[in-house]
């Protein structure tokens, strides 16, 4: 589910969803901007649910890549920065 196994492609792992939110969030985003954001982007995972793109952020989160703050989500593992409106 992480990673690519033989019945999970490598455009369905976590890792790849994930690495895929970190090049679209350029700026702090709400969780329902990224989601609209992400699903405008032809180059992104084909059939990403909503369901996958939360275990991704998830994942992130845990990894210290991401961060949330005041409603937002930013790059970062610091949930203490100042996010700038």
């Amino acid at each position: 589910m992480i990673l690519p196994t033989k019945g999970i492609g490598p455009d369905k792992a976590l890792l790849s969803i994930g690495a895929f939110i970190l090049r679209n969030l350029d700026e702090p985003k709400t969780v329902s901007r990224l989601w609209a954001d992400l699903r405008r982007v032809e180059e992104g995972p084909p059939d990403l649910t909503f369901d996958w793109f939360v275990l991704a952020l998830d994942l992130l989160y845990m990894m210290g890549t991401l961060g949330y703050v005041s409603g937002r989500i930013a790059r970062g593992g610091s949930n203490e920065a100042e996010v700038k409106e």
